[in-house]
């Protein structure tokens, strides 16, 4: 029946000579697990756009609804805290996988004559996902993606001539609010994606023009080629299977949660960026004063640069990796460096004592209300009203706490304990604190 009915569309679209174009390409040197890592990204970037078209069914860009949205999401739709997750931990991927892409046409030198427009695509692509990473990390609306923003647009200020331009673009106005938000989703699901799938198209198109670079080995890409089909596409399927089970087990496996409601006016909070932001992030950390600036936009500028006129650099013809010492030696120094920050960024960040913002918002309101006066906590207050220090070994239960606070009386007849002006937030944030003092 199916073979019927393909026979019926391919009378009428004529779809024999584009799967002999699509599967019988030739591939100098036969097929190989090297050259799976191009599909793998266009199969996470497949994903992420699913996934966001989902989201999106549920998600509102505006200031006052984009937090309790995504909440929604995760929480009441059906299915949500998985795609959420999917898409989260796909954006992970999706860079890392781009990232192997672009190493193994480094080290194949596969850049070179006559690839090296299909080279200068694949960085627009890599500038394009970075772009896909910044935008949509504000879309969430807690407190890491609106100070993360922020930092990241004041960074971009930092660029000369054009800076404050692309910062009052990017801002809507003068502060970062609705119109920031509406025009960061508006760039993350329409300007980029039109743009990202018209730079796919003219990768691939450029592909099948010039033709798989094959093994850098020559005596090996003279023994033959082989078609892309079958066994490229097997070995292509199986990372692409493999890619959704890992990002599928991230989803199901790791909780990504959401920090607090973004608050302009909490000028404390310490944004972490995504890792991919975290090496350059620390790099900032060693250039203070007038360095900071020049850390800022012109080392990614110089990288940048570098990527697009590699090809023009390296014009020595040998592709082999032994005949192109100093470029990779080069490429070798950059990721050094690039690890070795990422690897200092991180153990910093997993160096400081994490405090969950609402045990912290809890222990604020302990000392706004003066709590102290009468509970003694940890040897710090009086002894007048039961010791809290250990309240949460013997009251366990959330409610009793969440009650006890809307109206002492109702559970502990007799206490003295006056009601006080308690929102559902306040409440929530004073049980949170009391069911950490506990003993050990």
């Amino acid at each position: 029946m199916a073979s019927r009915l393909y026979q019926w569309i391919d009378q009428r679209l004529k779809l024999k000579p584009l799967e002999q174009t699509l599967l019988n390409e030739p591939i100098p040197g036969g097929a190989s697990w090297n050259y799976v890592f191009g599909s793998a990204t266009l199969f996470l970037f497949v994903l992420q756009a699913l996934t966001g078209m989902f989201l999106m069914l549920y998600y509102v860009p505006a200031t006052d609804h984009a937090y309790d949205t995504v909440q929604y999401i995760q929480q009441e739709v059906w299915g949500g805290w998985f795609v959420r997750g999917l898409h989260h931990w796909g954006a992970s991927a999706v860079m890392m996988a781009i990232g192997l892409h672009m190493l193994q046409v480094f080290f194949d030198g596969a850049y070179k004559r006559p690839r090296e427009m299909m080279w200068i695509v694949g960085v627009g692509l890599l500038a394009l996902m970075l772009g896909f990473g910044f935008t949509g990390y504000l879309l969430p609306w807690d407190q890491n993606a609106y100070w993360a923003t922020q930092v990241g647009i004041n960074m971009v200020g930092a660029v000369p001539v054009v800076g404050d331009f692309i910062v009052r673009v990017l801002r809507g106005g003068e502060t970062l609010g609705a119109l920031t938000l509406s025009r960061f989703f508006a760039i993350h699901v329409a300007f980029l994606p039109a743009i990202i799938v018209f730079g796919i198209m003219l990768h691939i198109f450029i592909l099948r023009r010039v033709g798989p670079a094959g093994p850098h080995d020559e005596h090996r890409a003279k023994l033959g080629s082989e078609t892309f089909y079958p066994r490229q596409v097997y070995m292509d399927a199986v990372v692409m299977f493999g890619v959704f089970l890992v990002v599928a087990a991230l989803a199901i496996l790791v909780e990504f949660p959401l920090a607090d409601k973004a608050d302009p006016s909490d000028h404390s909070f310490v944004p972490v960026p995504e890792w991919y932001f975290l090496f350059h992030y620390q790099l900032l950390k060693y250039a203070p004063g007038a360095l900071g600036p020049l850390a800022t936009w012109l080392l990614p500028a110089l990288f940048f640069t570098g990527l697009l006129l590699l090809p023009f650099l390296d014009r020595n013809t040998e592709r082999r990796p032994s005949s192109r010492p100093v470029m990779l030696g080069v490429g070798l120094g950059f990721l050094v460096i690039v690890f070795t920050l990422l690897g200092i960024s991180l153990q910093h960040l997993y160096a400081v004592p994490k405090q969950d913002p609402s045990v912290a918002r809890g222990i604020a309101l302990v000392d706004q209300f003066k709590c102290q006066t009468c509970h003694r906590i940890h040897g710090d207050g009086a002894n007048i009203a039961p010791d809290l220090s250990y309240v949460a070994d013997r009251r366990p239960n959330r409610e009793w706490h969440l009650q006890h606070f809307k109206d002492p009386q109702s559970v502990s007849p007799g206490s003295f304990m006056p009601k006080f002006p308690l929102n559902d937030k306040q409440l929530n944030d004073l049980t949170n604190y009391m069911l950490t003092l506990k003993g050990g």
